[in-house]
């Protein structure tokens, strides 16, 4: 019961904020399922891919998802998150989580101080800025083992001038690309290892994380905007603080 209201809670978060996933799924794996850190990292890219997928493709039936971002921001940081899932498998798993930690808490304030907005900046698109932090945001994701959506969403809030919405919309469909490149990385080198995947856990994961997801879409749509935004904030914070509090144990 506790892994299905988890699977829930974490669509349900991945449908509100378009992040959080992974944060919530590799303490799952690791803590009730009983996984060793590297197969809840490989296999929460997994689980979070697949349920992201679902979400975009929503979010992409009501035009939600912004694809010129798409394409300057997730084809860079596919790249980003093959080489960060490499240096992520010779990495010690405590400095994967404390620079986790950090970068969440650093997005939390920007996301508290930037100015909410309801539509779309006016301003053109920047492609170098984009592609560049894609590549950046890509690595580090890879290396940490998450979907990415804690950095994402501020990214094309703060320097892609996205509404709020737009940004949770288009994040999950990036987080999608990521989370493949990633895992098909992670599969490769464990695989080679002799490791052994839990399929059935993961598929039940997905299945009521999907459920969560359609949930979370619908309360986002009702949320104002500045309540949506200083919310997903709060919950970065309290991530944060869960995460460095594991790394120190």
């Amino acid at each position: 019961m506790l892994v299905f209201f988890s699977a829930i809670l974490i669509g349900l978060s991945l449908g509100l904020f378009g992040s959080g996933g992974s944060i919530l799924t590799v303490p799952v794996l690791l803590y009730l399922l009983k996984m060793s850190p590297e197969l809840a990292i490989a296999s929460s890219l997994f689980i979070v891919g697949s349920i992201s997928l679902f979400a975009a493709a929503r979010s992409s039936l009501k035009r939600l998802v912004s694809w010129p971002h798409v394409a300057l921001f997730a084809l860079p940081s596919m790249f980003g998150t093959y080489g960060g899932a490499w240096l992520g498998t010779l990495a010690d798993s405590r400095w994967q989580l404390l620079l986790f930690s950090i970068l969440m808490f650093m997005s939390a304030i920007l996301m508290w101080r930037k100015k909410v907005q309801t539509t779309d900046a006016s301003q053109a698109l920047k492609p170098m800025t984009l592609i560049v932090t894609g590549i950046l945001v890509g690595t580090v994701t890879g290396f940490v083992g998450v979907g990415g959506g804690f950095l994402i969403v501020p990214v094309l809030v703060l320097l892609g001038g996205l509404a709020m919405v737009r940004s949770i919309a288009t994040s999950l469909v990036i987080i999608t690309l990521q989370s493949s490149v990633g895992f098909i990385k992670y599969y490769v080198t464990l695989s080679a290892q002799g490791a052994i995947f839990d399929w059935r856990s993961i598929a039940i994961i997905i299945v009521f994380g999907i459920i969560g997801s359609i949930v979370g879409g619908a309360i986002a749509n009702k949320v104002p905007k500045k309540q949506l935004q200083r919310g997903f904030a709060l919950f970065l914070l309290v991530m944060a603080g869960v995460v460095i509090y594991q790394s120190v144990l």
